[in-house]
């Protein structure tokens, strides 16, 4: 299976949802992609699954999907992520 997308890190903080996409950070208001995310508990948030292929995550206690693809086209990258910083 063909990977779409490398996503190297999923976190939140401060009602957002950073990723690391293809080496590049991002950072998505949480209100803005998805009103169950922006409800979520900590733990609901904290339950998501990454598609091996990495086409989206899927929070199965929200019963929620979000594609990778879909949230690029909403964004801009913060930074690109340094050799070094990988390490």
């Amino acid at each position: 299976m063909k990977q779409l997308h490398k996503v190297s890190a999923i976190t939140f903080n401060d009602n957002k949802l950073i990723l690391i996409i293809d080496g590049q950070h991002y950072e998505f208001l949480l209100s803005r992609i998805s009103s169950k995310l922006a409800r979520a508990s900590k733990v609901e948030l904290e339950n998501y699954k990454l598609s091996p292929s990495g086409y989206g995550i899927y929070w199965s206690l929200l019963d929620e999907d979000l594609s990778i693809d879909g949230l690029l086209k909403t964004a801009k990258p913060i930074r690109k992520i340094t050799r070094r910083e990988k390490t």
